[in-house]
Formats: C-alpha cells, structure tokens, sequence
C-alpha cells in the first residue's frame, strides 16, 4: 500500500492545539444535536490505480460534554480508473470528536470506526470487499451563528480492498468540508417573576384597647454568620475544580480569620455557577469545586467535622443579564454568578432569651 504522510495531522493539530490558549469557564456547551452535509477530497492509495477525486457525506452530530462530541453517519466517493473503469467507495461509521473549546473557533480531534465497501471496476483490477474502517484526524468547526456553523477535517481512512484477487489494506487520505446546522440547544432558564401576593384587608378596630406597659423582652438568640464570598477564577482554571498552585492566598486568609476566632462553631462552602451549559453539568461542576475549598481549609486547620460542602449549580444567580448580545459579552456579564461561598457561624450572643 501507499506510504502516507501523516505529518498532515499532526500540522492540523498543532494548529488547533496553538488557538486553545485560554477560554472562559462557561462556554456554549448546551448538549445540541446537529446536522452535518458537505463534500469530500479523496487522495487515494496508489494500489489501488485511481485518480484523486471529490465525494459527498451527510453525518449527524451531538454534544455530549464539554469536551466530546460524536459524530455518525456515512459517505460515498466515486473516483475514475487511471486507464478506465472506477473505483467507488462507501463508508458508515461513528466518530468520537475531542473538541479544545466551545467557542466560536472549536479546534478538535477524531477517531472513528465502521464499515467500508470498496469496489474496484477496470480491465486492470477488479471485485470488491467489505470490511471493518478505521479513521484518524483533526479540524476545526467555527459557529457562524448559534445554529449555523462550518466544519472542516483532515483524516487518515484504513479498509480493505480487493486489488487483483488479493485483499489489502489500503490508506486513503480525505479532506471534509460542511456545513452544520444546529438546533435543539435549550434556551437558557429565565427565572419567573414571583406572583403579586394579595394585600390582606386592615382589621375594622371598633375600640380602642387598654394601653398595657410589658417589659422589654430579651432578644432572641441568633447566630452570627459571617459570608465570604470568593469569585471561581481566583480559585480555578477552566472547566477545573483543582485548586491553583499549591498554597492559595485567597484562602490561606480565609483560614487564618476562622482560626482566629474560636468561636466559630460551623463552616458551610457553597459552590455556584452561571446559567451557561446543562444543568447537570453545572450541578456537578459546583458541587466538585465546594468539596475542593472544603479540603483545602481542612488541610489548613480548620476542624472537617465543623464543615459541610455543597453545590447550588445555577439556581441562586445574584445578575440575569437579560437582553446581553454576544457570548464573550454574556460571559462578562454573568462572572458575579461564578462564585464559592463560605459561610462561618459563629456562637449566639449572651444575654439573648432562648425563644
């Protein structure tokens, strides 16, 4: 078979890799299903003695994480014969898709496997196979509009060909160009507007009552609670719940103040994320950088058994940002709603009643 220069992927890489430096935290992740149609260039395996061609592919897509996709569908490529006759191959398969980002720009790795049916039809060689397909690239999509986009790879496909009566491996090299069409993003949730409560009527007095002079009451004992509240991205890097560098100012201090007082009883850190993204993934996202902090001040002295960690997602944003355009213009707006919050209860004051 034809010896393949696959410095194309690792060129396709490099380039995708070097346009990844850094992204926001929450990004256009929303588990979308898309439509994939576009065009094939074909260079074909030498063995197989057939010109170098266009073909046609249709795929269906969907966002399965932050970093994956999976692609699945198939392709068809006729290619003429050096001297007559054709050479035509089908493929259906399903690709797993590594993407370095959900920008606008998504730089990303493929590897695939399937099914091939290769048919060779000339004087010279002739019959056809089927086989299992492998595949192994890299591309880039770019989303002109939230639902309309464009995709381009550049792969590496391995099958098996009849060729003069003898099965081969052959190696085609394949650049894809389409077009994706996107559609069952869900909309990020808008919180309702509460109900208007109605107005209780004002009691009709018919006389006055008796003034009666009572003590004063004590107050009522409540605890003090101090909130501390600390933005994500002085805590974390991207689409990550370890904590930077191994001693973190940020919560060196916090830890200090706690100790300090010993009269602290109660620590409670509650980790929040912005609307962007799935709600499960944000669930999780907040709930894995709380039980990070929560580690991090148990390191640091502060008694684990007076701490408790947990995770609010999306549900508690403190700005909506209604009516925001663009996503780096959204993402701006929304960074008050990633957050980490410790809240330290300290004893009841003396001399309130137990009431």
């Amino acid at each position: 078979m034809m010896k393949k220069n696959i410095s194309y992927f690792a060129l396709a890489a490099a380039l995708g890799l070097s346009s990844t430096s850094v992204f926001a935290e929450e990004e256009m992740y929303k588990g979308a299903w898309y439509a994939l149609p576009g065009i094939s260039y074909n260079w074909t395996d030498s063995d197989l003695k057939a010109n170098d061609d266009v073909g046609g592919f249709i795929r269906a897509g969907k966002e399965i994480s932050q970093n994956w996709d999976v692609q699945f569908g198939g392709s068809y490529a006729s290619m003429d014969g050096n001297t007559d006759g054709k050479y035509k191959q089908t493929l259906l398969g399903v690709d797993a898709l590594y993407m370095f980002s959900r920008e606008k720009l998504r730089p990303f790795l493929l590897v695939g496997l399937g099914y091939a049916h290769n048919k060779l039809d000339s004087v010279a060689l002739s019959g056809s196979k089927d086989s299992l397909m492998g595949n192994l690239g890299a591309g880039v999509q770019y989303l002109v509009t939230e639902n309309i986009g464009l995709q381009a790879d550049l792969r590496e496909v391995w099958s098996e060909a009849n060729v003069g009566g003898d099965s081969k491996t052959i190696g085609n090299t394949v650049l894809n160009l389409g077009a994706i069409f996107r559609f069952g993003a869900p909309a990020p949730a808008v919180a309702a507007e509460p109900a208007p409560q109605p107005v209780a009527a004002k009691p009709v007095v018919e006389a006055p009552a008796p003034i009666v002079v009572a003590e004063p009451a004590k107050p009522a004992c409540k605890p003090i609670v101090e909130t501390i509240t600390i933005q994500s991205e002085a805590l974390f890097g991207f689409d990550n719940a370890v904590i930077k560098g191994k001693n973190n100012q940020v919560l060196d201090d916090i830890a200090a103040k706690i100790k300090e007082h010993g009269d602290v009883e109660y620590v409670l850190v509650t980790g929040h994320t912005d609307r962007i993204g799935s709600d499960a993934y944000n669930q999780k996202l907040s709930e894995r950088r709380a039980n990070a902090v929560k580690k991090y001040l148990a390191s640091h002295g502060i008694s684990d058994v007076r701490m408790k960690s947990t995770g609010k997602g999306e549900s508690e944003p403190v700005v909506d940002c209604k009516g925001v355009k663009g996503t780096k213009n959204l993402i701006e707006c929304l960074a008050p709603n990633r957050r980490v919050v410790v809240d330290a209860t300290h004893k009841q004051e003396d001399g309130c009643s137990a009431n």
